[in-house]
């Protein structure tokens, strides 16, 4: 490996964003170093090295964003001069889900919890390992190593529910611009979780010079992403309920009145926008996401369309829903990035349909084959 080559460590990188974000990043010639508790559920890694643990592990941490070179790997001792800091490290490792698991109320200590001991981790740990270099952490001053040209840039996901309730009230003109965010009255903990992790960042910005770079992402949805179990966001859940109907179609069951809006980005552009932000001057906090807004009824229609099946709506109104309107707005993305959406929610839906039915189709395949053996 050339020692010129642009290193990257993505945390979180056995989830839907973090897996497709190695893809990306390898296809460019970064060296990637992948980590999370679980490997990707539906692939395999693209990371030069994948390594399993736990990031609200301190010593974890430590250990996991110094990049040894080719003179060792993760599980290697090698001596403490061959060590530095990676060019860039993506976090998106979290607790997280869609409504039925951030909306309950059932799952909020372990959401807060889990999720800013992260953060805090990973900050506190860039910030020792780049002190090694300039001469502030005397512990490591025997290594006469020389001042970093670029110290570490950390990008961090965070989301749009962390902007107010009060302005998400009105299904067809909610207000999520970024000077919205305040006053702060997120919907959920989960949101309250997400404002307090992005101004951790810029305040490790502000006080030790950590380049960062925030997002703000609006439901980012596509094929290798969660699609049952709970955790699955609104596309997935209704792509899957869909697939499960037999050709002539039936009744799907759908949260709430079906009125409540969304706006949905598929996931190569979100990877897209990323790069970009990380390629810039601009730290943020910007919104990622697609101005394409639709009712939830719209968004169930639009997948059995492209299923070609008829679906009628069984409206559960007593099941968990956060705002009642929530849509990207990209003044600034387009300003600083110049980036915008360009997929229709039409076109993406039938991407992650047409994946979700292959994995339901390889499913009952295999059962059917323990069953006639």
């Amino acid at each position: 490996m050339s020692e010129t080559r642009k290193t990257a460590l993505v945390l979180g990188a056995g989830g839907f964003i973090g897996s497709h974000m190695v893809k990306r990043l390898k296809s460019e010639g970064y060296w990637v170093r992948g980590v999370d508790l679980k490997y990707p559920e539906f692939t395999a890694t693209a990371a030069d090295e994948f390594v399993q643990g736990d990031l609200r592990d301190v010593e974890f941490v430590r250990r996991v964003i110094q990049f040894k070179g080719e003179q060792g790997n993760f599980y290697n001792s090698v001596p403490y001069r061959y060590i530095r800091p990676f060019d860039e490290i993506y976090q998106f490792a979290a607790d997280m889900g869609g409504a039925g698991f951030v909306f309950t109320g059932e799952n909020d200590a372990d959401i807060m919890h889990n999720s800013v001991s992260i953060n805090l981790n990973v900050l506190e740990e860039v910030r020792k390992l780049n002190e090694t270099f300039d001469g502030v952490d005397k512990e490591w001053t025997e290594c006469n190593r020389p001042a970093l040209e670029q110290p570490t840039k950390i990008f961090y996901s965070g989301s749009a529910c962390m902007y107010p309730e009060h302005n998400q009230l009105d299904p067809d003109n909610p207000d999520c611009r970024e000077e919205s965010a305040y006053p702060a009255n997120p919907d959920s903990e989960y949101g309250w979780e997400k404002l307090f992790s992005e101004r951790l960042y810029f305040a490790y910005n502000r006080n030790y010079g950590i380049p960062v770079r925030v997002t703000r992402y609006h439901n980012i949805f596509g094929p290798e992403g969660t699609w049952e179990g709970g955790r699955e966001k609104a596309p997935a859940a209704i792509c899957r309920k869909v697939a499960y109907l037999p050709e002539e179609g039936g009744a799907i069951e759908v949260w709430g009145d079906g009125l409540q809006t969304r706006s949905f980005l598929f996931i190569d552009e979100c990877i897209e926008a990323t790069r970009r932000l990380m390629d810039s001057d601009f730290t943020g906090p910007v919104n990622i996401g697609s101005e394409e807004m639709v009712t939830i009824n719209e968004l169930v229609e639009t997948a059995a369309r492209v299923a070609g099946k008829e679906v009628r709506k069984m409206h559960k109104l007593d099941a968990p829903l956060g705002v009642r309107g929530r849509n990207s707005n990209n003044d600034v993305v387009r300003r600083e990035l110049g980036w915008d959406y360009s997929q229709t929610l039409e076109e993406g839906i039938r991407k992650t349909y047409e994946w979700i039915s292959a994995q339901i189709e390889t499913r009952t395949e295999a059962k059917q084959l323990i069953t006639t053996q």
